[in-house]
């Protein structure tokens, strides 16, 4: 049968799991979801450990969605 040998093209998620990181240097980071065309984000978001609003960075991908 040729139905084994051929290559099927698989279709690439939409959205992507990433790690944001504080920019307080606390280690605080929590996973969120963005769009795979999307640059790197960068959100304003609460820190626990300094009780304040901080900046977090996308650290790295975790896997597609």
């Amino acid at each position: 049968m040729f139905l084994t040998a051929a290559n099927l093209a698989k279709a690439k998620s939409k959205t992507v799991l990433v790690q944001m990181l504080s920019a307080a240097g606390t280690g605080f980071s929590f996973n969120t979801k963005r769009n795979r065309l999307r640059e790197k984000l960068v959100l304003r978001k609460h820190d626990p450990i300094v009780n304040k609003h901080v900046l977090f960075f996308e650290k790295k991908k975790i896997r597609s969605i």
